[in-house]
């Protein structure tokens, strides 16, 4: 095909904060790539991205040498200047994670020795120091971790997406792709409004559908995702609370516990817990989508994690399913909490991919295939990694492309890209 053929050179699948970031990082690494971003939404962010506690993760939790770590080190300090260049409020608060049993002592201690190894600002506390920045909370040690911070993603993702924009990149809003159909020169999409956009390569980042999107590509993604609703409240008295306050998580699981985040607005919220959902998009315990939820019930890996973690998840729901469960939960960290102290906030769903064997995917995981490249894992902390998650995934893109003979107009013209 020739260049007026193609409707663009990328096409990035997914308008969340790390679709943006990737079609950003091609307009900056490669001017004058023709990108064009689908989503199905009406407006960026509509999912994991606006929907999360907005804390700028330090990487402490994740093991060296893993993307997570690598990429939350590096993003969380290149998030921090993108808001404060661009004017987007944030701030870095420090957090602490708490101890509140001695059996989970060791785990702190092996959280301190982490957070050394990636070259963060870990100290050490003492009940008594605990109380010097949470009066409030109780614990048998913590640590502080001073990297640690909050900002407004939502606006993160509206900024990229105005910067690719500029740049001349495309954003189609309510664009499902219903179909992707693979040739030698590239690929051909279809949305659901029956229109055809044809690239040289495509870049699967629909998140909570990232798995079917590969499979309409005719790609085997490997895993499954598996949604998790996460449900939070909003502390009526914020003043409880200065900051961010964590527990100590178990490393068994992905999720980091209930915990207690002050965001940019001054408001605080206590959660999320980690539910099954019965929808990719179930924000509420009555929104069930049955070809979905049968999807995942037919997936091996669904049956080998309840098998396998029954007990936790039991806790989970018990703790959704009763308000004085969740507040005894959050009255480990904060002894004065009440019930009352709890109001209902939005929910998110957290796109966990999962393998056959029931292994929850643990990092981030990107894998490539002709004239694909396919975001298959980004749940937290992509928001904080999504700059350096972006620019891998756009090197990734143009490697693709440019196996094809293509290479960027820049390029072509003499500039330095």
């Amino acid at each position: 095909m020739t260049h007026a053929a193609y409707d663009c050179d990328v096409l990035v699948i997914g308008g969340g904060i790390v679709g943006l970031s990737t079609a950003y990082a091609l307009t900056r690494t490669a001017p004058g790539t023709r990108v064009t971003v689908l989503e199905k939404e009406w407006g960026p962010a509509r999912h994991q991205t606006g929907r999360n506690s907005g804390v700028i993760h330090s990487g402490i939790y994740y093991p060296p040498g893993s993307l997570k770590a690598r990429y939350a080190v590096r993003g969380a300090a290149e998030l921090v200047d993108f808001c404060a260049e661009h004017g987007i409020a944030h701030a870095v608060t420090g957090k602490l994670i708490v101890a509140t049993d001695r059996g989970e002592l060791p785990r702190l201690h092996a959280l301190v020795q982490r957070g050394r190894a990636h070259g963060l600002p870990v100290r050490e506390l003492g009940p008594a120091q605990i109380a010097e920045y949470e009066p409030r909370v109780r614990g048998l040690a913590a640590i502080r971790v001073g990297t640690t911070g909050v900002c407004d993603f939502t606006a993160v993702a509206a900024r990229f997406a105005s910067e690719v924009s500029a740049s001349g990149g495309q954003l189609r809003y309510d664009a499902e792709v219903v179909a992707v159909d693979r040739r030698p020169w590239g690929v051909a999409v279809r949305t659901a409004d029956g229109q055809v956009v044809r690239a040289r390569v495509l870049v699967n980042c629909a998140g909570l559908h990232s798995d079917r999107v590969a499979m309409l590509a005719g790609d085997d993604p490997g895993a499954r995702i598996v949604p998790f609703r996460g449900e939070y409240y909003e502390l009526a008295r914020p003043e409880l609370v200065r900051g961010l306050v964590y527990p100590v998580p178990d490393p068994a699981f992905p999720f980091l516990g209930v915990h207690l985040t002050r965001g940019v607005d001054g408001t605080v919220h206590v959660g999320p817990n980690a539910v099954p959902a019965l929808a990719r998009e179930g924000y509420g315990r009555a929104v069930v989508h049955p070809r979905e939820l049968a999807a995942t019930l037919a997936w091996p890996g669904s049956w080998r994690i309840a098998r396998r973690h029954w007990r936790y998840g039991a806790g989970e729901v018990h703790r959704s399913l009763s308000k004085g469960a969740f507040t005894r939960a959050v009255q480990r960290l904060l002894p004065e909490v009440t019930e009352a102290d709890l109001r209902p906030s939005p929910a998110g769903v957290r796109a966990q991919a999962v393998l056959r064997d029931g292994t929850l995917v643990d990092d981030f995981l990107i894998r490539d295939a002709p004239h694909t490249v396919h975001v298959l894992n980004a749940p937290s902390p992509a928001a904080t990694a999504s700059l350096p998650i972006g620019r891998e995934v756009a090197r990734r893109a143009l490697l693709r492309a440019r196996a094809t003979g293509w290479a960027p107009p820049a390029v072509e013209s003499g500039h330095c890209v």
